[in-house]
């Protein structure tokens, strides 16, 4: 089964791509000739991620998800959240998808603070066969005060999962990918589309 996954961001699609498995062939955006930047303006991950996923669909008629992962840390009041990717921008300290910035301001903001406890959350919106499904995957854990590991991207070093005494940076990709929240929502979204 073909299908698209509307992100260029490379990793996601390994990552997505290894949860799958072999029962799909997943294809990005520059796949399908897609180059321009979708926009992501709404308010809610839900919402952006059906943003993204409707662009894909009106543009180029082509069944697909896309999905939206926020931080949310609880001492922040659930930031930064919907502005995950790009949390160091709106504070003028580094450009979109800065991961080393955002980590920064966010142990930054997290230095006085006790509580560091945390969660990551995914939301995919698939569009398919004329009907959108949303899937949802949470993992709860903690934000450590200094980085560890080397795998995985964005917040990955300071991520540590609940139950666990390793950072998401320094799994295997094979152990984050069976516990992470896009783990969670992809396998929801595998099931939803093997039954047919």
């Amino acid at each position: 089964m073909k299908l698209v996954f509307a992100t260029n961001n490379a990793h996601k699609l390994q990552e997505v791509r290894q949860i799958l498995g072999e029962c799909f062939e997943l294809v990005g955006l520059s796949d399908i000739g897609c180059h321009e930047d979708i926009p992501e303006t709404a308010e809610t991950l839900e919402g952006n991620a059906l943003q993204k996923a409707r662009y894909v669909k009106e543009h180029y008629g082509l069944d697909c998800f896309a999905d939206d992962t926020g931080l949310e840390v609880k001492a922040l009041d659930g930031a930064p959240g919907v502005h995950t990717a790009r949390f160091a921008e709106l504070f003028g300290e580094g450009d979109t998808h800065d991961s080393n910035a955002n980590m920064r301001l966010l142990l930054q903001k997290l230095e006085k603070k006790f509580d560091r406890s945390a969660r990551f959350r995914t939301v995919i919106a698939l569009i398919y066969k004329g009907e959108e499904q949303l899937f949802e995957g949470i993992v709860e854990g903690q934000i450590l005060p200094e980085r560890h590991g080397t795998e995985g991207f964005g917040y990955d070093p300071v991520f540590q999962p609940q139950g666990y005494d390793v950072t998401f940076a320094e799994m295997p990709a094979a152990d984050k990918n069976a516990i992470s929240h896009r783990g969670r929502a992809t396998q929801k979204l595998a099931q939803f589309l093997l039954k047919g």
